[in-house]
């Protein structure tokens, strides 16, 4: 670390970095089992010992005092830190924004399965996790200056397949052990309040497309992988695009009822896939299902907008509701299994 910051404060960088370099080798290390937990863990001291950084540095004591007293709560002799909850309410004086949110739910998350072994949790919350690195990145830069920034240190990670087909999917997930409720409840319920524009932001979930560069017209020095903006209305940005990109940033442009689903077309699709052993009707099938996994309110409710959002969606101009095709996928998983189709349905 360069000079001139004090020394707890290069000692906090130090450790953040750390930590953080620690936390991408631990995720992308193959032979890692549940890589979500220990990337959790780790991007949280590092997390933590960023905000104490910029804290100390800012003239302000991080720490817990005692009740009415000026004197800090010491543990094992040294000051008690704030935790990453605290450190959060003091940077953003309780103001909403994607990173806020970002981190705000890796820390229930963390509560939840510290003690658990959930390696199905990997696959559903990739975005989050890229997210909660990028804006790491781009905060200790920010406040301390590029030559703190993971970049130089970090590769992009390699991948055994180029695509991954959907019976290898379904027979990974079933090697799996799945989510227990009360962890899959908190993801629904935390990402179902976010604001659109939050659930939206890539500094709350990084979501992009993985492009092959096929070009025969490229340099032998050309890159193979570079982040890029991209945007059809912006010539640069095109031009940029044409010369040399992998990896693109998904631009979302609003669209009402994009790729949502009717109930008759949810449950022709689910019965489909069930077979003719097990019924499966919109009227009377699905509306079971929607009630017993709450993912809309009642028809009656004050606020019908209340949706999980991951699955279902409110239409204010047409007052109805359209379903994602998650929801199609999550009801057939479900109820191939019997014991689960009598619980839901009642057979």
């Amino acid at each position: 670390m360069p000079r001139g910051l004090p020394r707890v404060v290069r000692s906090l960088l130090n450790k953040a970095r750390e930590s953080a370099l620690l936390a991408v080798e631990t995720y992308n290390r193959p032979s890692t089992v549940f890589r979500s937990r220990a990337y959790i863990v780790l991007m949280h001291i590092a997390w933590t010992s960023l905000f104490l950084a910029i804290f100390h540095r800012q003239g302000i004591k991080p720490y817990y005092r005692k009740k009415n007293s000026r004197r800090f709560v010491r543990i094992d002799g040294e000051p008690k830190a704030w935790d990453l909850s605290d450190c959060i309410g003091e940077y953003w004086k309780g103001s909403d924004n994607a990173v806020a949110q970002n981190l705000r739910f890796f820390i229930g998350l963390r509560n939840k399965i510290e003690h658990r072994e959930l390696p199905e949790l990997d696959i559903h919350i990739f975005g989050e996790c890229q997210a909660l690195l990028f804006n790491f990145e781009e905060m200790i830069e920010k406040k301390f200056g590029a030559k703190y920034a993971l970049n130089e240190s970090l590769a992009i990670s390699l991948q055994f397949s180029c695509m991954r087909q959907t019976e290898k999917d379904k027979s990974i997930r079933q090697l799996m052990k799945p989510l227990a409720d009360d962890v899959t409840s908190f993801i629904e319920k935390f990402r179902s309040a976010l604001s659109d524009d939050i659930f939206g932001d890539m500094a709350y979930s990084y979501r992009v497309f993985l492009l092959p560069n096929i070009g025969s017209h490229r340099s032998r020095d050309s890159v193979a992988i570079e982040f890029i903006h991209y945007d059809l209305g912006d010539p640069a940005q095109m031009a940029a695009y044409e010369k040399v990109t992998a990896l693109v940033k998904e631009k979302h442009i609003p669209v009402a009822n994009l790729n949502n689903i009717k109930p008759s077309d949810v449950a022709k699709q689910v019965a489909q896939a069930l077979g003719p052993q097990k019924k499966f009707s919109a009227s009377h099938h699905h509306v079971k299902c929607w009630r017993y996994y709450e993912v809309r309110p009642p028809k009656d409710s004050n606020n019908p907008a209340q949706c999980k959002t991951e699955y279902c969606q409110y239409d204010d101009l047409h007052k109805d509701y359209g379903y994602t095709k998650k929801w199609v996928e999550f009801l057939i998983a479900e109820l191939q299994d019997d014991e689960k189709y009598r619980t839901v349905l009642g057979k």
